[in-house]
């Protein structure tokens, strides 16, 4: 079989509402927003004054970064408004209008989400394309920014892991499970570069008093990789990929 090639501008989670969509494969991020629930309803109530934040507009302001297609942003963002409103009743305030800037990259099939929106929401909504790396949204616009299982996601793969000059050069491999120390520290600092800008981006974002609340996952420090469970799947992966590039070649610009 002949070489076909395939240019990816970017990538997103996988669109639509059919059985290989992200809408419905995602359980698993289901479950990690459903352990955040407690802590983000804790940080809420005990770090974020809303009565304050919304005192000249009644207008409180919600962005889920990396939303990809749904339902899990929406399941998210109804947690959300349900603790700010259960802060604001604490407080003897009026409930607020809900505006939520919905968040991921310009590929990203909005079209999905937005059909997919509960009908009977308490919020108004927003799509807003763009990389987190980078300013999505005006300055001091948005009291609380959350995003959950996005950040693992790298700006770009670190350049000496396919340098094959490079001692951080990962021999084609698609992941640094079971890879060299400077393969390892390449995407470390490759994270610790993006997540600098992400930080940044965000410091601009938020109004003073607002909450920046991230989840994603990680290990014990210290802790190889390799001795995880997700070493093997993406060993896995690896190989089957391997496989495919031999009939395929893929170009990530």
């Amino acid at each position: 079989m002949g070489k076909v090639e395939i240019v990816l501008n970017s990538l997103p989670m996988s669109g639509g509402d059919g059985p290989n969509s992200y809408s419905k494969n995602s359980h698993l991020q289901r479950r990690t927003t459903s352990l955040l629930k407690e802590t983000i309803d804790k940080l809420i109530l005990e770090k974020l004054n809303a009565k304050t934040l919304i005192s000249d507009s009644n207008t409180f302001h919600i962005a889920d970064l990396g939303c990809a297609t749904g339902p899990n942003t929406f399941f998210l963002v109804d947690d959300i408004i349900k603790s700010v409103e259960t802060s604001l009743r604490k407080s003897n305030s009026s409930k607020p209008e809900f505006l939520v800037f919905f968040n991921d990259l310009p590929h990203n099939d909005f079209n999905t989400l937005f059909t997919s929106l509960p009908q009977h929401r308490s919020y108004f909504a927003v799509g807003v394309p763009g990389s987190f790396y980078d300013r999505v949204l005006p300055q001091s616009s948005v009291h609380m920014v959350v995003t959950v299982g996005a950040t693992h996601w790298l700006s770009s793969v670190p350049k000496e892991v396919l340098d094959k000059t490079s001692k951080a050069w990962n021999k084609g491999k698609v992941h640094y499970s079971n890879a060299a120390e400077e393969v390892v520290k390449a995407y470390r600092d490759q994270f610790g570069r993006d997540m600098e800008k992400f930080l940044e981006a965000r410091a601009k974002e938020i109004v003073s008093g607002g909450l920046l609340v991230v989840g994603m996952c990680g290990i014990p420090k210290g802790m190889p990789f390799s001795n995880l469970a997700d070493s093997i799947m993406y060993k896995s992966m690896a190989d089957v990929l391997t496989q495919m590039q031999s009939q395929v070649v893929l170009h990530i610009l």
